[in-house]
């Protein structure tokens, strides 16, 4: 461990708490148990999985009892380019340049230039080659196969990665102009209407800009600072939020994410549990008045076993 981060553990006791659960994880058995003790590490309070009221306590809770069987090729970040394709139109998706069981088998000298690696089963596995002259090849190849080893659904028991195939995939290198990263328009749907869209970077900076519909700032604090000075509106906002709205039909929750290149919006992924349901906001009342968009519990429609 880098002695930066020993020292950010160290000053910050429950960060180390919960470094070491996830790595433990696989030792725990009963996934109730070992949501609630995470929770109550994280958040420092019971998880009401009974009467889930916030909306981190709902995403625990659709962990455990929302088994929709749709949601794990969603989460399947080559199966789902069909499912896109399909719902909104095959114009929307990143071309896909190869598919492979393992680290080991893919094909570099078929790929072009410039392009994304990522695994299909889990969340964050991606690699950038932007300069295929001088693209590590045995490096990615030894992260990549590790990656593809690791069980993303244990350390937060995120159901829908449980059964995904461990798979790379790379795709089209797809480039906004934003000093080599890509700006993230991630749309939080509740029963397919987006109702809050939030702007991030992909890069290892943390932030998050929350917006309502109409594009207007919205004081949602989820525990990261705010850039600044604001982003501007993308050229295809509208566009994005229809889509948005047309691939989250019928789901309590998901988030729908995109980025925009040249005025045309491109889709990035669906994600479940927003920071696996484990991300305090700065007031918890926020938590509870965002809790209420989610409908899980009215009806049995949204509790598939």
């Amino acid at each position: 461990m880098k002695p930066s981060k020993l020292i950010f553990y160290l000053t910050h006791p429950r960060d180390m708490l919960v470094r070491i659960l996830k790595r433990t994880a696989p030792l725990f058995k009963d996934d109730e148990a070992f949501l609630k003790l995470m929770y109550l590490i994280r958040f420092g309070r019971k998880l009401n999985l009974e009467n889930p009221v916030s909306f981190n306590e709902k995403l625990n809770w659709m962990k455990l009892h929302y088994h929709n069987p749709l949601l794990s090729r969603l989460a399947d970040k080559y199966a789902v380019k069909a499912f896109v394709s399909e719902r909104i139109g095959a114009e929307y998706v990143v071309p896909c340049l190869g598919v492979w069981d393992k680290a080991e088998a893919i094909d570099f000298d078929a790929l072009p230039e410039r392009f994304v690696l990522k695994c299909t089963h889990d969340s964050g596995g991606v690699f950038l080659c932007r300069d295929k002259a001088s693209f590590d090849r045995a490096e990615a190849v030894r992260q990549i196969g590790r990656k593809l080893r690791q069980n993303y659904f244990s350390p937060l028991r995120e159901w829908v990665y449980k059964d995904i195939p461990s798979r790379v995939l790379a795709d089209k290198f797809m480039d906004d102009g934003h000093e080599g990263v890509l700006l993230d328009y991630k749309f939080w749907c509740f029963g397919g209407v987006p109702c809050y869209m939030y702007i991030t970077v992909k890069n290892d900076d943390v932030f998050e800009n929350f917006y309502d519909m109409d594009f207007n700032p919205v004081a949602i604090d989820h525990g990261f600072r705010r850039m600044e000075p604001e982003f501007e509106k993308p050229r295809s906002f509208a566009l994005m939020k229809e889509l948005a709205a047309r691939l989250s039909a019928g789901l309590p929750f998901v988030r729908v994410d995109f980025f925009e290149i040249g005025g045309k919006p491109y889709f990035g992924e669906f994600t479940f549990y927003d920071w696996g349901g484990m991300q305090p906001f700065a007031d918890f009342r926020q938590d509870i008045e965002l809790g209420q968009l989610i409908k899980i519990m009215e009806s049995g429609e949204h509790k598939k076993d």
